[in-house]
């Protein structure tokens, strides 16, 4: 009787544990637990993935023997393709350490730098020997004959190797989704860059690169959308059928005009607006450029440029200043100071570095964004809503025009009482419903069916054309952003690409790359300081306390049976 009751027993406790296992097998679930929820995937991500309809591979290169830091960057990039691979089995992963074999070591970091895929140079003393290694925080990811890089480390000069990977993997969701979008999505929206006010340009007339200046933004544009440029001279014979070719673009864009607007130009931009056109403007009122003081006399006036949008602008509600913004927190000039001295850095106060507005997804963990010879913009009263996004230091000062700019300038010591104007604005996004320019006034030209109100529209002005401008180094663009004297990226391109996606309503990328992580390091200075207390409370301290029971324990025994 006793036997068949045990046998029962085992025979319920076996399909209990097949009844378990073919529930839990049914009903699954991941909970992230993390404070900041680090492994939840935004809603965004979740539906680019579902997207995906054929073997997405991804190759990862971030694999060897790192220092402590980037174990914990691979550690956060394997987490985040988990998660992904959990939306969806058509993601494939390959973990490859292209340095691992030597015979190919060589062969594989001149084709990874080919393709685009800068290494970091890992630079270690901590045991009083200086050595260097290679590390390739890049991933590819290949889609339907189609490949993107993906980079896993942001890199910043004035950061320290801890907050560049802290920020890594903040940007980590950011980084797939927004490789996964170029492969997926395609391109559904276009971009006209505005010619025949002397804007900046790519192309001459025949189709050759010659000026280049936009040719490093351009670059960055392509993967997202379609690009075009629309001349707006076609105005003066057909502005009717040239409003109407504009209103084809999503966005338009006038990167630096240097020569005045028409009143019928700005009415077809002023009616590409009010029917619910985005526009990004890069406009100066002051006539400066860099270039200019490279003479003999190293000096020229700054004079104010007319481009006729005063109340164009003002309309809308921003005014863009006719003086010049100095910062003591600005970027340098390279210059030699003296016949036969060689180039040196010097801090040139008219390339203010403007500070990003850190509540705003557009430049939310921005790096600083550099400026030549900007103007301040002042806000205005009216419907639209306002948000400043780039502003100078609080350590500013205002300079009038005309005045003479020389670059002697940098030998003198800057008056810092001086520099007491405050914070100036040098980027301010409009947002809302647009009273129209020529709102009950004569109109340059008949139309028919005028907007005095617009739709629901953005529009982005900042101060200077020059964020946008990348130089010319042997008849070879270089890359937007970069200074050559520090040999530092500046944040111009990330600023740029991140006000375009805001203005097409792509925020849902945004709004992932304002993902807030938190990452706890151990500080390494204490570590230094109490390294021998914490390795005897770690590792002496529990063999004492064992000690101590296991003398105890025989003491008793011993005690209780003899």
């Amino acid at each position: 009787m006793k036997s068949n009751k045990t046998i029962i027993y085992i025979l319920a406790v076996i399909v209990g544990l097949i009844v378990i296992n073919a529930i839990s097998s049914q009903i699954y679930g991941r909970y992230d637990l993390t404070k900041d929820k680090r492994y939840t995937l935004s809603n965004t991500t979740k539906s680019l993935v579902q997207e995906i309809d054929a073997p997405l591979i991804i190759d990862v290169f971030l694999e060897g023997d790192f220092p402590s830091e980037f174990r914990l960057l691979r550690t956060e990039v394997r987490q985040i393709i988990e998660e992904l691979q959990l939306q969806t089995n058509k993601i494939k992963v390959n973990y490859i350490d292209p340095l691992e074999d030597e015979t190919k070591r060589q062969r594989n970091i001149e084709e990874l730098t080919k393709s685009g895929l800068e290494p970091y140079i890992n630079t270690d003393n901590s045991t009083g020997k200086v050595t260097q290694e290679l590390i390739f925080p890049w991933a590819f990811a290949s889609y339907n004959n189609q490949t993107v890089k993906i980079p896993l480390l942001k890199r910043s000069i004035t950061e320290g190797l801890q907050e560049q990977i802290n920020n890594s993997v903040q940007g980590l969701e950011y980084a797939f989704a927004d490789g996964f979008s170029k492969l997926i999505k395609g391109k559904t929206k276009t971009i006209a860059f505005l010619k025949g006010n002397g804007q900046l340009d790519d192309l001459n007339s025949d189709g050759r690169i010659t000026t280049k200046y936009l040719n490093d933004f351009l670059k960055t544009l392509q993967p997202y959308y379609n690009i075009g440029f629309f001349t707006l001279d076609s105005v003066a014979v057909t502005p009717v059928k040239a409003l109407n070719q504009l209103k084809q673009f999503d966005l338009i864009i006038s990167a630096k005009p240097t020569e005045a607007f028409t009143e019928s130009e700005k009415l077809v931009l002023d009616q590409y607006t009010m029917n619910g056109g985005k526009s990004l403007w890069l406009t100066e009122s002051v006539v400066m450029d860099k270039d200019s003081l490279y003479n003999e006399t190293g000096s020229s006036v700054s004079t104010i440029r007319e481009l006729n949008l005063t109340n164009f602008f003002f309309k809308y509600g921003v005014r863009i200043n006719p003086s010049l913004v100095k910062d003591l927190y600005s970027a340098p000039i390279l210059l030699s100071i003296g016949e036969g001295n060689p180039l040196q850095p010097l801090q040139w106060q008219y390339s203010p570095l403007a500070i990003s507005n850190s509540s705003h997804p557009i430049t939310k963990h921005l790096d600083i964004i550099k400026y030549d010879f900007a103007s301040p913009i002042d806000t205005l009263k009216n419907e639209v809503t306002k948000t400043i996004l780039l502003q100078s230091s609080p350590k500013s000062k205002l300079e009038g025009t005309p005045t003479i700019i020389s670059l002697s300038e940098v030998t003198k010591a800057p008056e810092e009482a001086s520099f007491n104007s405050g914070s100036q604005n040098l980027a301010v996004l409009l947002e809302g419903e647009f009273t129209s320019v020529y709102d009950q006034m004569v109109l340059p030209f008949k139309l028919k069916d005028f907007k005095p109100k617009s739709k629901p529209t953005k529009m982005v002005v900042i101060s200077d054309g020059d964020i946008i401008k990348n130089s010319v180094r042997r008849n070879r663009p270089i890359k937007l952003g970069l200074d050559e004297v520090s040999g530092r990226v500046y944040g111009n391109t990330e600023f740029l690409l991140n006000t375009v996606n805001y203005l097409l309503d792509d925020t849902g990328l945004i709004n992932i790359r304002a993902k807030e992580i938190n990452i706890a390091y151990l500080d390494s200075d204490k570590i230094k300081n109490n390294k021998v207390k914490w390795q005897l409370i770690t590792i002496a301290l529990p063999l004492i306390i064992l000690g101590c029971f296991g003398f105890a324990f025989n003491y008793f025994r011993k005690k209780k049976y003899t």
